[in-house]
């Protein structure tokens, strides 16, 4: 079948400083939003744990962003954001001394550009402690650990751990881990790293990735927890997936900011067919 037209695509490689390394997500610039099914098929056909969708709201770098997994749409994404914004500013889509505004289910997220970083302006979702007994020893029992702090976000289950070595030796069970209802359970300690300050990984088998290798959104929870710890709005995250990366977190109030370099490893078409 002849295609009627392309629609480019990018892979970036976000939270990263190298290629191969963060978390990669697709990114997709479209005149306008197709149905939903169609925004599905291709992040499913992107396999990435995210694929951001990008559509010009009609002001001067102002846009709209919907994220995908390869299964289900989510309402909030660090790294798909900081994969759009980068994408955004390599093509010459934005002025970069000026803000980006993207609006998103989660309201309007301010990215812009710092040094060599990008910023995030995100909100904090502070973690709660009221976390059901039964849930706590599930999820516990799918980390295959003893003991850690269970918190609850808008979100996401949280397990602070007493010991950094603890979160790079996990081997959840993801089957088990799957039947807890929760997008995402992020572990986290206190870093024994030179120049981090807590490190962390984060598991969402119910939404189709068994871990992500670097999440933003998660850091919106992190940074405020560890901030109240060590007495510090400035902070450094790493995420310790095998791909790993590192976040810079700045504690304002209610929001959270997010930094991080991003790096393009891929640019391709996507084919439409006429029908």
């Amino acid at each position: 079948m002849t295609p009627s037209h392309n629609i480019s695509l990018w892979q970036v490689d976000a939270f990263a400083d190298r290629p191969f390394s963060g978390n990669p997500a697709a990114v997709c610039i479209l005149e306008r939003y197709p149905s939903d099914e169609w925004l599905e098929h291709v992040a499913a056909e992107m396999n990435l744990s995210e694929t951001s969708f990008i559509v010009p709201a009609g002001e001067s770098n102002s846009f709209h962003l919907r994220w995908f997994t390869p299964t289900t749409e989510v309402n909030l994404c660090g790294h798909a954001t900081l994969a759009a914004a980068h994408t955004l500013i390599e093509q010459g889509r934005v002025h970069i001394d000026e803000p980006i505004r993207m609006q998103t289910h989660s309201g309007e997220l301010v990215c812009f550009r710092s040094g060599e970083r990008i910023t995030l302006d995100f909100p904090a979702t502070p973690a709660q402690s009221d976390v059901d007994p039964t849930i706590v020893q599930s999820l516990l029992s799918a980390l295959g650990i003893d003991q850690g702090e269970v918190l609850q976000t808008k979100f996401d289950l949280v397990v602070v751990c007493d010991d950094a070595n603890t979160i790079e030796s996990l081997r959840p069970d993801f089957s088990q881990l799957s039947r807890i209802e929760t997008r995402g359970v992020m572990v986290t300690a206190a870093s024994q790293r030179a120049g981090i300050d807590f490190i962390s990984r984060f598991f969402a088998p119910r939404c189709g990735i068994d871990e992500d290798p670097v999440t933003g959104s998660a850091h919106c929870c992190l940074a405020p927890y560890w901030a109240s710890k060590l007495g510090r709005t400035s902070l450094v995250g790493y995420q310790a997936s095998r791909r790993g990366g590192t976040v810079y977190c700045e504690l304002t109030g209610d929001r959270v900011q997010l930094s991080g370099t991003a790096v393009t490893v891929m640019e391709g078409q996507l084919l439409v067919p006429a029908d």
